[in-house]
C-alpha cells in the first residue's frame, strides 16, 4: 500500500510538471505566434532576415535590387551612366511588402509549421517587381543624353575638281545618328531582363552596336554613280571656244552636261538640244541673206533687204553639228570659228564688217573706203547710167577678186565695147569698181545720162588707193 501511495505521488508530481511544462510551452508558442519578426535562421532571397520585420526586409531588399548602375558604351567608351531609378525603374514597394508579410505569415500558418520554423528556420523567395515610368525612360535614354554629339551620315557623292577638270567619288561619312526608339528598345530589353531576375545583380554595361546608326544611302561603291563618274570624265574636258573675230563664245561642260544622259550604262547625247544650240548660234551670228541695217558715213541709216544682201556669214548647221560632236568626243579644248557655209572678210561678234568696207552712195555719187574703222579714201564717182537703164545694183556684196591691169568687155543690143583699165575690182554680175581715166569729172548728175554700163567709175588715184588696200571678200555696200 505504501508503494502504491508513493507511485501515485510520483504520477501526480509528473502530471503537475507536465502540466507546468505544457503551460510554459503554450505560453512560448503563443509568444512566437504573435511575433512580428522573422524566426532565427530565416533568409529571404538569400538575405538574412532573422529578427527583422517585413518593413525592414523591404528596405533591405529594395536597396540591394535597385543598386545596379547601367552604363552605355559607344565605340568602347562610356557614353552615359544612370541608376535604375534615373532610368525610370522603381520597385513596387507595396507588392514587395505584401510578399514579405505573406512570408512572415507562412512561418506560423500552423502549429507544426511554426514548430518546424522554430527548429529549422525558413528560406523564402519573394518577388521583387519593378515598375518602369515610360516617359522618364524615354527622356533618359536618347541621343541627346549621350556624351558625344551626334554626327550626321553623309552620302558618297560625285565631285568635280575645278583644278584637274576631273570627277571623283568623295567617300561617304558614317555618322552616329540613330532613332531614339532603336536605342530605347535595345536598352529596355536588357534592363528589363536585369530587373526580372529575382537575384540582386551586378552593374550592367550595354554596348551600342554599329547596326543602330543611320547609314548613308549612297556609298563610294555605288555602281550607278561610278558609272556616271567614268562617263562624265570622258567628256568633261571638252571646251569649244568659238571665235567671232575678237569676240569669243565659250561652250563648256556646264552646257554639254545638260545634253548628256545615261541610257543602259552608256552615254547618250540629246541631238535635238545640240542642234537647237547650233541653230541659236546661227540665228545670232548669221548675216548674209538677212535684212541689213547700215549706218552711213553721213549719219543716216539705210536698210538693205535680204534679197540684196549677199555679203556676210552663214553657219553650216549640219557641218557645225558634226564638228561639235567630234570636238565633244575628243574631250579637249579647242578654239575655232564655226563651220560656215559662207563667210565674210572680217567680223567682230555680230558686226560682220568690223570697220573694213567700201560704201557707195549712188544718190550722192560718192564713195568711202574704210579699213579697220579708218577712212582710207573718199571721192566722187560715176555709177551706172539711169537713162540707159544700166544702173548700178544696190545691195551688199563681197569683192570677188582684184586684177591689175584688166580689160573690160561688154555688149548690148546696139554695140559691143572693150575698155582697158588699170584697177579692176568686181563685186556683182560684171559690175565692179575701176579707174576711169577717160572721164574728166565725177559726181553730180553725170550718171543720169552719161553713166557707166553698171560699174562704179573712180578717179585713178582713188581706184589705186582702194586697190592697194582692199582684199577679196571685203564688203561693197551700195545704196540710194
Amino acid at each position: 500500500m505504501k508503494k502504491i501511495k508513493i507511485l501515485k505521488i510520483i504520477i501526480v508530481v509528473c502530471l503537475v510538471l507536465l502540466a507546468g511544462m505544457g503551460i510554459a510551452s503554450g505560453v512560448y508558442l503563443k509568444q512566437q505566434w504573435d511575433r512580428t519578426t522573422y524566426f532565427e535562421n530565416t533568409t529571404i532571397n538569400g538575405f538574412e532576415a532573422s529578427e527583422k520585420t517585413p518593413q525592414e526586409m523591404a528596405e533591405k531588399l529594395a536597396e540591394a535590387y535597385r543598386r545596379p548602375v547601367i552604363q552605355i558604351n559607344e565605340n568602347g567608351e562610356e557614353a552615359m551612366t544612370a541608376t535604375l531609378e534615373e532610368l525610370g525603374y522603381t520597385i513596387d514597394e507595396a507588392a514587395l511588402l505584401k510578399g514579405l508579410e505573406s512570408a512572415l505569415s507562412e512561418q506560423k500558418s500552423s502549429i507544426p509549421v511554426l514548430i518546424a520554423s522554430l527548429m529549422d528556420g525558413n528560406r523564402f523567395q519573394v518577388t521583387v517587381s519593378f515598375v518602369c515610368d515610360e516617359e522618364t525612360f524615354r527622356s533618359a535614354v536618347c541621343s541627346s543624353a549621350l556624351k558625344a554629339p551626334r554626327v550626321t551620315s553623309v552620302d558618297a557623292e560625285m565631285v568635280f575638281d575645278e583644278e584637274t577638270k576631273t570627277y571623283y567619288i568623295e567617300p561617304e561619312i558614317n555618322g552616329t545618328e540613330f532613332e531614339d526608339s532603336d536605342l530605347q528598345e535595345l536598352v529596355k530589353a536588357q534592363v528589363d531582363a536585369l530587373t526580372a531576375n529575382q537575384e540582386p545583380q551586378e552593374d550592367l554595361t550595354i554596348d551600342i552596336p554599329d547596326s543602330i546608326y543611320k547609314k548613308p544611302q549612297i556609298t563610294q561603291d555605288d555602281v550607278e554613280m561610278n558609272n556616271l563618274c567614268n562617263i562624265y570624265n570622258q567628256y568633261d574636258k571638252a571646251q569649244i571656244t568659238y571665235l567671232f573675230g575678237g569676240q569669243k563664245e565659250v561652250l563648256d561642260w556646264n552646257t554639254i552636261q545638260n545634253w548628256l544622259s545615261i541610257v543602259n550604262g552608256s552615254a547618250a547625247f540629246d541631238e535635238a538640244a545640240i542642234r537647237a544650240y547650233v541653230t541659236d548660234m546661227a540665228v545670232k551670228y548669221n548675216s548674209i541673206y538677212y535684212e541689213r541695217k547700215f549706218e552711213t558715213s553721213v549719219g543716216t541709216t539705210v536698210t538693205i533687204p535680204g534679197s540684196e544682201n549677199e555679203y556676210g556669214y552663214l553657219v553650216d548647221e549640219d557641218g557645225e553639228y558634226a564638228q561639235l560632236m567630234a570636238d565633244i568626243q575628243a574631250n579637249t579644248a579647242v578654239e575655232r570659228e564655226p563651220v560656215y557655209a559662207y563667210s565674210g572678210y572680217k567680223r567682230n561678234g555680230t558686226d560682220d564688217l568690223a570697220g573694213t568696207y567700201v560704201e557707195v552712195n549712188l544718190t550722192a555719187q560718192h564713195i568711202w573706203f574704210y579699213v579697220d574703222g579708218e577712212l582710207v579714201v573718199e571721192s566722187d564717182i560715176v555709177s551706172g547710167c539711169v537713162s540707159k537703164k544700166t544702173e548700178t545694183q544696190t545691195g551688199a556684196f563681197p569683192l570677188a577678186y582684184k586684177e591689175s591691169p584688166s580689160v573690160l568687155e561688154g555688149s548690148n543690143a546696139e554695140n559691143g565695147w572693150r575698155t582697158d583699165v588699170t584697177y579692176w575690182m568686181p563685186f556683182f554680175d560684171g559690175q565692179g569698181l575701176h579707174d576711169a581715166t577717160w572721164r574728166s569729172s565725177f559726181g553730180g548728175s553725170i550718171y543720169q545720162t552719161n553713166g557707166s554700163h553698171g560699174c562704179v567709175n573712180l578717179p585713178y588715184d582713188t581706184a589705186q588707193k582702194i586697190y592697194d588696200k582692199i582684199d577679196a571678200g571685203v564688203a561693197i555696200i551700195l545704196y540710194k
